[in-house]
């Protein structure tokens, strides 16, 4: 026979805030502590537990965790951004709050004021309003996903969606300075402490327009030279996504600068 446990199991506090119950080990969530809720869902597991004679029925399903939940989304963020790609470590950094805060908590737990707590962790981590509120978005858009998986409830990342984010001169998280161009004088300056690749890719930015991850993307065959004026067609770009095409104008001063990196195999990164 297995051995009796005499003692009733204690209504405790998380320190994410919910009330927990342990049977035999097994931690069951029961709502945030202190609620009516939590405490009737206690006296339920525990005189159930009583009337089979101090044992559980039988092994409930866990509850999905948040932490389960994140690993699943990063491992599908990897494949669709790409390991060590902007949007995923800004994935990453996202969700690094709301793991270390709530990583045990069950996902059907989570709701506005957990959402809060991880945005004011963002807040705490020094981050702009801008910032913040991207990054806010982010943990939506990951729970958002679950749903999309049969992981989640519609209505978490419904409720979620309904919270405002932090509005200028409204809240009183700092704001973010805007950033300027880098004057022609300092680009002059830096030139020369540049090796030759990185000077030439800095001068066909300063030249075209191009963004830096655009001109890392150049490849003999995405250029057409067959006018005066030569155009980029990238097969990857910032708005891609969005079913835009993105074509770079390449004038005579940048294909001077170009023309020697052009010479290697068509599908070969200049």
């Amino acid at each position: 026979m297995p051995r009796l446990i005499h003692q009733t199991p204690k209504y405790r506090k998380h320190a994410s805030g919910q009330a927990f119950v342990e049977f035999h080990g097994k931690r069951i969530y029961l709502g945030p502590h202190g609620s009516k809720t939590s405490k009737n869902e206690y006296d339920r597991l525990v005189a159930e537990w009583l009337a089979n004679g101090r044992q559980q029925r039988k092994e409930e399903p866990a509850e999905l965790t948040i932490g389960e939940l994140l690993l699943a989304y990063l491992n599908y963020a990897k494949d669709y951004y790409g390991e060590g790609r902007t949007e995923y470590n800004n994935v990453r950094v996202a969700l690094r709050p709301l793991r270390k805060l709530y990583e045990e908590l069950p996902v059907s737990d989570f709701g506005p004021k957990q959402f809060k707590t991880v945005r004011q962790a963002m807040i705490a981590n020094g981050w702009c309003r801008n910032v913040v509120n991207a990054r806010a978005q982010r943990v939506v858009r990951a729970l958002k996903w679950g749903v999309g998986e049969s992981m989640v409830s519609p209505l978490i990342p419904q409720t979620l969606a309904m919270i405002p984010g932090l509005r200028r001169r409204k809240s009183k998280v700092r704001e973010s300075k805007p950033v300027r161009p880098v004057s022609p004088e300092v680009v002059a300056a830096t030139l020369p402490h540049l090796s030759p690749i990185v000077r030439a890719m800095v001068q066909i930015q300063q030249l075209t327009g191009a963004r830096p991850g655009e001109v890392c993307g150049f490849r003999p065959c995405d250029i057409d030279r067959s006018n005066d004026v030569w155009e980029a067609r990238l097969e990857e770009h910032k708005t891609d996504y969005l079913g835009k095409d993105r074509t770079i104008y390449i004038g005579p001063k940048a294909q001077a600068i170009l023309l020697p990196y052009l010479l290697r195999p068509a599908n070969s990164y200049c």
